[in-house]
């Protein structure tokens, strides 16, 4: 696992000082080594660069950038069937220096072009710079574990696994994107290929983009997408067979993750996801496997006793560690700098916790992520199922939304009263008049609706929603499903994830995202995925039902209660109306409104916990504490 960044511009004279600054930045992606590319040629000059984690084959002759023939390549991530690839190149008559994946993905791609990321099973991002074409290749992931931004203006294309790296090329300019901001506050998130920043996109998963040296261009296209494996007819096996073969597939997606020179071990939450990995690793290994958990003082989010009796029973090597609410305060005051953009998931601070006590022991975990979203696992499916089905039958619907929008917000009577009263009511009237599911299931899933934001911000803006296709002819529940696989998933788990455990230099992987399990699961019939069902039947062989069998619980931590109790002074230090006011970009009247509501009322939602990020956000990297 590494960071990687880049850029093509006009000659200049302290490129190399400006590539070391950048890479200065990801030296947290990549503390082992850092390496250099660098070309002057006309039309462009070309600056490759690269942080190295050591994990498969340690050694400095595997370091980067790397170069074969006509080819340069910065990488970042893991390719596990490397050594499958490998001996199918030997085969042709290439040969390698290095045991490790890098150089197979080169020359991978020297043999095959851009066909050879259909034979790649992991997750990557990378640039491949074609020194006889002039064109440079940016290719992510199919499911967006690893991160790829990109910045391009009159002149200069520049890329970097993190923002923070981007903004340290003296051609980037630091404007707020318009999109971007309404996207996080809509959802927490920045939904690709949006970013925080303006002429900065994040390539999107399952995408390449071709640049163009000479004439300064790009091209975006599609390489892989999972709903053509939900539009394809469903698999005609019985329960058995399905059990059979989907615990197969998932037993070579968890070997293939085991393979690195550095120990590896689980995060093990107790939930059915990281329970089935860890029982079919510890039930195919030759000793015990170290197994992860943070626990919590506050029974209502504490999942340790049952991480504990799982790991446990299957004999394995397990640690836990208490969070502690002065660990968490520390890790809140690091959350600007860990994510380099807003990003509101709360769970982010006991991920942080997780990842930064594994660290201690392993240099590789594997978690449980994806599992929810291909086995529909979430609650809210099922409930917004039923929910949606009784907005549509309600009679005179067009008629009766027609003039429910014409009425104006702020005369309703519980405004004042109870606002958590008047939220429900506002986001009920955002999704009343919609008719696709996924229209429904986004509204459903903001946090400001777009009658909140047009409170929020001192200037009228638009809601801009993610854009999304519909699937009319498939099952409501699949199309809930993809709709979290293709955003909530990559943009905000798998941010989540990999930020938090790079920022202390650990390696997170995710075996249920494997695209061979993700095919799979796909084209099951959807009886054997609600509640997770088929994954219950395969755990159950390793693990009795009662330990974990139970109703799910997030993985998240007090808060809501932290912010109006001991952590109240970060309101009171970012959100006061004075800052407010002098920043300019909120309304000050409807910020302290919320702020005096929230302080008031005893519900969990995110609305002050979103806006406080993004003031932490804003004074970091814009130095200006109003």
């Amino acid at each position: 696992m590494c960071g990687i960044a880049g850029f093509f511009n006009d000659q200049q004279q302290n490129h190399v000082d400006i590539l070391r600054g950048m890479l200065k930045h990801l030296a947290h992606r990549g503390p082992n080594s850092e390496g250099h590319f660098f070309e002057t040629r006309a039309p462009k000059t070309v600056a490759l660069g690269h942080r190295r984690l050591s994990i498969i084959d340690v050694s400095d002759n595997a370091n980067q950038p790397m170069v074969y023939d006509n080819l340069v390549i910065v990488y970042n991530g893991e390719v596990y069937n490397f050594i499958e690839i490998r001996k199918q190149l030997e085969k042709e008559g290439y040969q390698f220096n290095t045991e490790g994946d890098t150089e197979v993905i080169l020359k991978a791609f020297h043999r095959w072009q851009l066909n050879c990321l259909d034979k790649f099973r992991g997750m990557f991002s990378f640039c491949i710079y074609d020194k006889n074409e002039q064109k440079a290749y940016l290719i992510r992931d199919r499911v967006g574990t690893k991160p790829l931004y990109y910045y391009k203006n009159n002149s200069t294309f520049i890329f970097a696994s993190e923002l923070s790296s981007l903004r340290q090329h003296p051609e980037f300019k630091s404007d707020l994107c318009e999109q971007g901001t309404s996207l996080y506050f809509q959802y927490g998130y920045i939904a690709s290929p949006y970013s925080i920043f303006q002429s900065t996109k994040k390539i999107k998963p399952g995408h390449y983009i071709e640049y163009d040296l000479v004439h300064h261009t790009c091209k975006e296209e599609k390489y892989w997408d999972l709903s053509r494996y939900y539009l394809l007819p469903k698999f005609s096996l019985s329960e058995k067979e399905a059990v059979e073969r989907l615990h197969e597939e998932l037993s070579h997606a968890f070997s293939l993750r085991m393979i690195a020179d550095v120990p590896v071990g689980v995060l093990l939450s107790g939930g059915i996801d990281s329970s089935l990995i860890a029982s079919i690793l510890q039930a195919n290994a030759r000793r015990p496997i170290d197994t992860f958990t943070i626990a919590f003082s506050q029974k209502e989010y504490d999942e340790s006793v049952y991480a504990k009796k799982i790991a446990e029973h299957l004999g394995t090597n397990h640690h836990e560690q208490l969070c502690a609410t002065q660990e968490a305060q520390a890790i809140i005051a690091d959350l600007p700098k860990m994510y380099s953009e807003p990003f509101a998931d709360t769970s982010a601070i006991p991920t942080a916790l997780l990842v930064k006590f594994a660290k201690q022991k392993v240099t590789v975990a594997l978690s449980g992520d994806g599992g929810d979203e291909l086995f529909c696992g979430y609650s809210a499916y099922l409930l917004n199922q039923k929910r949606f089905q009784h907005l549509d039958k309600i009679p005179f619907k067009k008629a009766l939304n027609k003039l429910w929008q014409s009425f104006p917000d702020d005369q309703v009577g519980f405004y004042q009263i109870n606002y958590d009263l008047y939220s429900r009511y506002l986001k009920l009237k955002s999704i009343f008049g919609l008719v696709p599911i996924e229209d429904k299931y986004m509204g459903v899933t903001r946090t400001f609706t777009h009658y909140d934001l047009n409170h929020l911000f001192t200037r009228s803006r638009s809601s801009f929603p993610i854009s999304h296709p519909i699937f009319s002819n498939m099952h409501a529940l699949e199309r809930m499903m993809l709709l979290d696989f293709n955003y909530y998933l990559p943009d905000n788990l798998m941010v989540k994830v990999d930020r938090a455990s790079m920022y202390y230099s650990l390696e997170g992987r995710e075996p249920l995202l494997d695209h061979k399990v993700l095919e799979f699961a796909a084209q099951l019939p959807i009886h054997l995925k609600i509640k997770k069902n088929i994954l219950k039947i395969i755990l159950e062989k390793y693990v009795p039902r009662s330990y974990f069998d139970r109703k799910k619980q997030g993985f998240g931590v007090p808060i809501h209660a932290w912010l109006r109790n001991e952590f109240s002074y970060l309101i009171k230090q970012y959100l006061c109306p004075n800052k407010i006011k002098a920043q300019g970009i909120f309304n000050e009247k409807y910020v302290t409104k919320l702020c005096q509501s929230f302080m008031r009322s005893q519900t969990n939602e995110n609305r002050i916990w979103t806006l406080l990020i993004f003031q932490m956000w804003y004074e970091e990297y814009f130095n200006e504490a109003f």
